[in-house]
């Protein structure tokens, strides 16, 4: 029997961008007026192919490797310092960061299995080139907001792993003094705004955050560039909040870029049979902002997409949806034994580990040696040793903590008839001994 909907249309993979044009336009229109005033209508650059990698049920097999772009651009031009992509300073940068998330999560998995942390554990394995790409071109005053996968951005934006560490085991030196766990990094002074654990929770934060830069600027006339940078997964994008925070930072073009990671699983549900159409980049131009689609198993590439919506946001010119191919090593949490992915496909992912492409990138290209790379990676193996110590020793949260910040009262539960904060009272905290 003939179906009755036409099969659909792909669209070739993306091709890595030449230096002289840009990777998105702008449509040149009326200047905005006022600060709730229209937008720019935003179109992706008709010079450069959009792309879908997910092609019916097959994960994409045509990605190029950012060094097979530089080895064919050295064969058409003279060799030279301009041909590569980053900087010895940066190239070093990059891989110490990504080695840092690599290393801390192997350690957090090493600990969860000793009984030193508890609940719901994810982690990041094989996405870290999103992570870094994005967050290691921000500021300090720049914010990210993230989601239960959150270890490893909190460690890209500057928490010291000692902080991260404790709070996974619930000790009062950890970033949340113990209260946040696994699934909830925070830091004030980093502009690390919360992991989030239900999908989608994150991305209106992140859109409040993105509004206040935007008020600062433009009606404060404060010298405001700051940016947001918002993760999520791609179970995500068939959350409401999405698409009502793509609309509100489209309509007020603020300087937010919503980043999907898209590692193409949920727990056991495969992306391909849980949304209508999988190509989400497409979202972006249907609210009137770019929609990117990036090799997220390549930080060189996400770096480069992650420079220039960085860009578009500090100059006023609106937000960004990038969505990161990306996968995770590991199962969901680690309570995923991680049986139902095709192992096939498992395999031909962790042939693209992130880590081992950017260190073949330094060395062939001469930005590293192998020496420098190891010294990198045995300080930070030291680094997230002196952590687990820290965090082991560290003291457990006193129980007059339990409620702090349950209500608007900083102290946690207001003044009793004695002026005093009743969570001082000795007897208030009766019954939690074992807690």
């Amino acid at each position: 029997m003939s179906s009755a909907f036409a099969a659909p249309k792909i669209i070739q993979p993306l091709n890595f961008r030449s230096n002289e044009k840009p990777l998105f336009d702008s449509v040149k229109s009326s200047p905005t007026t006022s600060f709730l005033g229209s937008v720019q209508k935003l179109r992706f650059s008709s010079k450069i192919p959009l792309t879908s990698s997910l092609n019916c049920r097959s994960v994409s097999s045509n990605v190029f490797a950012v060094s097979e772009v530089v080895k064919e651009r050295k064969s058409k031009s003279s060799v030279s310092p301009s041909n590569l992509l980053i900087t010895k300073e940066e190239g070093l940068v990059l891989f110490e960061d990504m080695t840092l998330g690599r290393v801390f999560e192997d350690m957090c998995a090493q600990m969860y299995y000793r009984g030193k942390m508890f609940g719901f554990v994810h982690l990041y394995n094989g996405q870290e080139a999103v992570s870094t790409g994005f967050i290691k071109l921000l500021k300090q005053a720049d914010s990210v907001v993230s989601t239960y996968r959150d270890h490893v951005h909190a460690l890209s934006k500057g928490v010291p792993a000692r902080a991260v560490m404790s709070e996974l085991f619930g000790k009062a030196t950890g970033c949340c003094r113990g209260q946040g766990g696994s699934m909830h990094m925070f830091s004030k002074e980093h502009n690390v705004l919360g992991g989030f654990a239900f999908i989608g929770e994150g991305i209106p934060v992140a859109t409040g955050a993105a509004f206040t830069s935007k008020y600062k600027r433009e009606v404060l006339k404060e010298n405001c560039d700051d940016v947001t940078v918002a993760f999520f997964g791609d179970g995500t994008c068939n959350n409401g909040q999405f698409y009502e925070c793509l609309n509100m930072a489209a309509l007020w073009k603020l300087p937010i870029i919503f980043v999907v990671e898209n590692n193409l699983w949920a727990i056991g549900m495969s992306h391909l049979r849980a949304t209508s159409d999988p190509e989400i980049w497409k979202k972006g131009p249907a609210f009137g902002m770019p929609g990117v689609h990036v090799d997220g198993m390549d930080v060189l590439k996400v770096r480069e997409v992650a420079k220039e919506a960085v860009d578009r946001a500090r100059r006023g010119e609106g937000p960004t949806l990038v969505e990161c191919e990306t996968y995770r090593f590991r199962g969901h949490s680690l309570a995923d034994p991680d049986e139902l992915r095709d192992a096939g496909e498992k395999a031909s992912y962790n042939s693209r580990d992130p880590i081992t492409a950017l260190k073949k990138y330094l060395t062939e290209n001469n930005l590293a040696s192998e020496a420098d790379l190891k010294a990198i990676e045995k300080r930070i193996e030291e680094e997230i040793e002196e952590a687990v110590d820290y965090a082991d020793q560290s003291p457990a949260p006193h129980r007059s903590q339990l409620l702090e910040n349950v209500f608007a009262d900083p102290k946690g539960f207001g003044i009793g008839p004695d002026g005093k904060y009743r969570c001082e009272d000795p007897k208030f905290t009766e019954g939690t001994a074992q807690v």
